[in-house]
């Protein structure tokens, strides 16, 4: 691949996934609203969110491939996203305590302004979290910038029973499945110029 990639997102677990791929790329975060349309499936909705972030990056950068991403932790019916505050995230804590719920990440891949979107899901289930842990891990700063308010590679690893997916998906970029797409399309679109 030559041409340029940028990543849409101020992510740090994003940008230590994506280095992983040993390929060189900058970082512009997404200066957009998130609008979540909940007219759509919950996968498609993600995938919107991820679509309107790489194409506000590539508005400004159109010569380069932009990879965007979205991540929600999704219960039942309910979406979570970033808590607002503490009472939030031990809401959304609470919620999940011995139970199973469903990692989404969606991502778009822009290029010459066509979008390519996909999402990943990864099951996750949770020990039963005592009161104590749980005061204490809102203690901490970990909850705040995550979508259930949990980082499954930080303090809260030692809480995870099981997981059934891909693992970085839940971090938030499932790196793998970006990497294939990206060679297919990048392949593919090498094939129409040389055809």
């Amino acid at each position: 691949m030559t041409r340029r990639l940028i990543l849409a997102s101020a992510s740090p677990r994003r940008q230590e996934l994506l280095q992983d791929l040993s390929y060189p790329f900058d970082i512009v975060a997404a200066d957009c609203e998130e609008n979540f349309d909940r007219s759509l499936p919950i996968a498609s909705a993600i995938e919107q969110i991820a679509r309107q972030k790489a194409l506000t990056v590539w508005e400004q950068h159109p010569e380069a491939v932009v990879l965007g991403a979205d991540t929600m932790v999704c219960f039942k019916d309910q979406m979570m996203g970033k808590p607002e505050n503490r009472e939030d995230a031990y809401r959304m804590l609470k919620q999940l305590s011995g139970k199973t719920h469903t990692v989404v990440s969606g991502v778009a891949i822009v290029w010459k302004g066509k979008a390519e979107l996909f999402h990943e899901k990864t099951s996750v289930t949770f020990y039963e979290l005592e009161e104590e842990l749980l005061e204490r891990y809102l203690d901490s700063n970990e909850p705040y910038d995550k979508a259930g308010a949990y980082g499954i590679q930080g303090k809260f690893a030692s809480y995870i029973k099981g997981i059934d997916g891909d693992y970085n998906n839940v971090v938030g970029l499932p790196v793998g499945r970006v990497y294939q797409e990206m060679k297919s399309l990048l392949t593919l679109t090498a094939r129409r110029n040389n055809g």
